[in-house]
């Protein structure tokens, strides 16, 4: 009885979610970066082939050339660089710290393999920061002609840049892009070695998203509505691949990226000077009840304090970072650690996955076969070797329902020892 409800439930859940995209809004982080051997730059596609070659441990493979990492996200070679990514996080509290930390375990689980190779080839390799990209689902039920991902990434690359220099960039960096992505947004900006600065940035870019879902519309005239500073030069660039904009070293009328961070050398549309910080602070403002509803005080504090000139930003310093140049060796959270968020139910399940754990419906048991994307896992049966996609919610609703048919169990057991006695 309790198969056949299992089997109607995952029917009508499949009925409600559209092929690979998953009913609610999610996030996800990825990290790119440059492989050095023995101090000199080298295309991992060259040295290692394909991520199988690299890490020790049979991956789940995945649509295209990626495979899963045993950690939890994804890793693939892409155009020179490594990349890793995070699996979808549900967008709830805590999301963002959790997207945070699974980027930097896959980080320290790469780092490991790496060294392990280097040992076995007795050479160095290392890690150079290149990107981090921030993505952001866009809700299909939301999507108008005034309300789409096109009119709202153009949107947040008014309101984005300044904030995200703050906390992301470093004196070597070059731009600031919003890239839109089907149904989704992503943000991408250098790579930052700093964790907390990181968690930093995740949580403000998806206060800022969440609440400008929240508008009417996508225009830009919601920024002088909702008291968003704007520059009198502001000019943004095409990205560099694909669609999206950029801020670039150009598009404020001199490089914000080398400019004292603490001198009023900006102008706005309605007259004032005013330094980066100052603006980030301003920007702040409007995103402040949201971003504290999706991370906690800690991290808003941290935020402000940035903004305010009493927390460091990495252009306060004159040299970019050592960590930038040899990224894995030292995970550092500082001492503006949050408290440990527990695992979402996603994770949990994309765990279960990585371990090869079958699942059972009725009397049909089956393997994992490999990842089709973020949100489907493809499955064999067991004995016919049929193949059987399921999705997050699906594996979700599944793994609820053994919980609890062991939980009545025990209840079960003792009600029959009484009536034998």
């Amino acid at each position: 009885m309790k198969d056949r409800r299992t089997e109607r439930d995952t029917h009508r859940l499949r009925r409600r979610t559209r092929g690979g995209t998953p009913p609610r809004a999610v996030i996800g982080l990825e990290a790119e970066f440059n492989l050095f051997v023995n101090g000199r730059r080298r295309r991992p596609e060259k040295v290692f082939g394909d991520p199988s070659r690299l890490v020790r441990r049979r991956m789940i493979p995945r649509t295209g050339k990626s495979f899963q990492l045993p950690a939890g996200g994804a890793i693939y070679f892409d155009t020179g660089v490594i990349e890793v990514a995070t699996p979808i996080v549900e967008l709830e509290p805590g999301c963002c710290y959790r997207a945070t930390r699974l980027l930097w375990e896959q980080i320290r689980y790469l780092r490991q393999e790496l060294d392990h190779w280097a040992r076995r080839h007795k050479c160095q390799c290392t890690l150079q920061g290149f990107s981090t990209h921030y993505n952001f689902s866009f809700p299909s039920t939301q999507k108008s002609k005034l309300r789409n991902a096109t009119k709202l990434a153009y949107l947040l690359a008014h309101i984005l840049p300044v904030p995200v220099i703050l906390l992301a960039t470093n004196r070597k960096s070059s731009a600031v892009g919003v890239r839109p992505r089907g149904n989704r947004i992503e943000v991408t900006v250098d790579f930052t070695p700093d964790p907390a600065l990181m968690l930093a940035t995740c949580v403000f870019i998806a206060g800022a998203v969440e609440t400008v879902l929240r508008w009417e519309d996508f225009g830009l005239r919601h920024l002088e509505t909702h008291g968003v500073p704007r520059m009198a030069r502001f000019r943004l660039r095409k990205h560099s691949s694909r669609r999206g904009w950029r801020v670039m070293s150009d598009s404020l009328g001199r490089n914000p990226f080398v400019s004292n961070i603490n001198e009023s050398l900006w102008k706005l549309r309605d007259g004032r000077m005013l330094s980066l910080r100052a603006i980030a602070a301003e920007t702040l403002r409007p995103f402040r009840q949201r971003i504290r509803q999706i991370s906690d005080s800690s991290t808003l504090e941290h935020i402000a304090a940035v903004f305010a000139g009493d927390a460091r930003s990495l252009l306060d310093f004159e040299r970019c970072p050592d960590a930038y140049d040899d990224v894995g060796h030292g995970i550092d959270w500082g001492r503006r650690r949050m408290r440990r968020w527990s695992r979402s139910r996603y994770e949990k399940v994309i765990h279960r996955v990585i371990a090869r754990e079958p699942i059972r419906i009725g009397q049909k048991r089956y393997q994992v076969d490999r990842m089709n994307g973020w949100y489907e896992v493809m499955f064999r049966e067991v004995g016919t070797k049929r193949r059987r996609s399921f999705n997050l919610d699906e594996l979700v609703t599944l793994s609820d329902s053994k919980k609890k048919v062991r939980a009545q169990r025990p209840k079960r057991a003792a009600v029959r020892s009484r009536r034998r006695k």
